[in-house]
């Protein structure tokens, strides 16, 4: 940090007027509040489908779609005529998901879906404050608001209610002094968030590795092994089996639905949850009258995250969306073994290979072709050995990793707060922003959010 500045030493403004809005409270005297319909208007040109195309992701804003590891499961038009052109400091939102905040002012040239809205700015406000404003907390509040619809997974935001959002408009020096700041404090922020994902990276490749270790040779070093004959599957314990899927598990369909089941999320990092415990990270469905029923033990496959290994064995009963393979265990199957073997990179790479698709997020594992898949196979007493032993095996690493995965929920929590405080008034930045070491610079603002993750998306 910049030598004797703090962000907690920052203080209010002297001079306050009252907004007129509850949400809102006091602003600054001299700030400027005006209806997002004064300030902007409406664009839509279309014919550009040379430029390359641009998404609207949460908590990264307008980025190139391809610079996205992770698609969506939707594909992109083959037609991109009706595309709407993007040009650096247009306001772009996609206009279902606005209200959770997926909006940006975009830095790029570009193209983006013609469902979303594409906004030209006025020349009053600094593209890089903007951005700040417009995906600051209270500004999706209005989105919200403003947003129609019923259910959680589509929410329209249309311009003539949008337009009649309130934004504030700070001199634009004062603009720059807020991106200047916030440039420099949310990237030593990021930069602590970065430095505690890392960790967590190394903390979760010592845990595989034990796990790892676990279920493919077993917990006794000692035992004599033999050849698999499979490459990839190598040598394992000379009593154990390899087994087609087929033979442990069973996919099914069960529409014996109570009324009382939480409706579950299957998700690479949470696992197997009920959906309302992902809500700010996960869309869901309006009707579920195509979902089916998993119960405890199963085995839950989102079929296009195959070769990422998300199977999870469920503890539950609950109701699961059609995009999911449910398999029932056969007697000589537990479930939470083959989650783990199944998460291993071996079993990753062995997925990758069957599965179908030319587009990334629309590759999924058939049932048959899973049903190929040898697994490893001791006796299910055994297997049921080796899960109760990886609980104490990997202890250590989970309590480490909870702990940093909270510290990095309060960083962020913390992050948000203080451009929600200066992006409203609330903090007076001008001072700290004069402070700051020459290498604290408007661009670095173009660089916020570096390091954030581009979030989990259920579709």
């Amino acid at each position: 940090m910049a030598e004797g500045l703090k962000i907690e030493d920052l203080r209010p403004y002297g001079d306050y007027k009252p907004a007129g809005l509850g949400w809102l409270g006091d602003v600054p005297k001299h700030w400027d509040i005006a209806p997002l319909g004064a300030l902007t208007r409406l664009k839509s040109v279309v014919n550009q489908p040379d430029r390359q195309l641009l998404s609207v992701y949460l908590q990264r804003g307008v980025v190139r779609f391809s610079d996205v590891n992770e698609k969506r499961t939707n594909a992109t038009s083959e037609d991109l005529s009706n595309y709407q052109a993007v040009e650096p400091g247009d306001f772009v939102l996609n206009n279902q998901q606005a209200w959770r905040g997926s909006v940006g002012v975009s830095q790029l040239y570009g193209i983006v879906s013609p469902a979303y809205l594409v906004i030209k700015l006025s020349n009053r406000f600094s593209s890089n404050y903007a951005n700040q404003l417009l995906r600051d907390r209270n500004m999706v509040a209005q989105y919200l608001i403003s947003s129609k619809g019923v259910g959680t997974i589509q929410r329209n935001l249309y311009w003539p209610h949008l337009k009649r959002n309130i934004v504030l408009v700070p001199p634009i020096d004062e603009q720059n002094a807020i991106v200047r700041f916030l440039g420099w404090s949310t990237s030593r922020l990021d930069r602590a968030i970065r430095a505690k994902r890392k960790v967590i990276a190394l903390l979760n490749e010592q845990k595989q590795a034990i796990i790892h270790r676990a279920v493919t040779l077993g917990l006794d070093s000692s035992v004599a092994l033999k050849p698999t004959g499979i490459p990839w599957l190598g040598e394992i314990p000379k009593h154990w089996e390899v087994i087609p899927a087929r033979y442990l598990f069973r996919a099914v369909t069960r529409r014996d639905i109570r009324g009382d089941e939480p409706k579950m999320s299957v998700t690479q990092r949470h696992g197997l949850v009920p959906t309302a415990e992902m809500e700010e990270n996960s869309t869901q469905a309006q009707s579920y009258d195509r979902f089916q029923l998993c119960h405890p033990d199963d085995l839950v496959l989102n079929k296009y995250k195959a070769h990422l290994g998300v199977f999870w064995a469920s503890v539950r009963r609950g109701l699961i969306t059609p995009n999911y393979t449910v398999f029932k265990p056969t007697q000589r199957a537990a479930s939470k073994y083959f989650e783990h073997l199944f998460h291993t990179q071996t079993y990753r790479d062995a997925f990758s290979m069957v599965v179908y698709g030319v587009i990334q997020g629309m590759c999924p594992l058939y049932t048959q072709d899973f049903y190929r898949i040898p697994c490893l196979c001791p006796s299910k007493e055994e297997q049921v050995r080796i899960v109760d032993a990886l609980v104490n095996m990997t202890k250590s690493e989970d309590i480490a990793i909870t702990r940093l995965e909270r510290e990095i929920d309060l960083l962020y929590e913390y992050r948000t707060r203080l451009v929600s405080d200066v992006v409203t008034g609330k903090l007076d930045a001008r001072e700290a922003a004069l402070n700051l070491p020459d290498e604290a610079s408007v661009e670095a603002a173009e660089d916020v959010d570096a390091g954030l993750d581009e979030g989990e998306f259920e579709e």
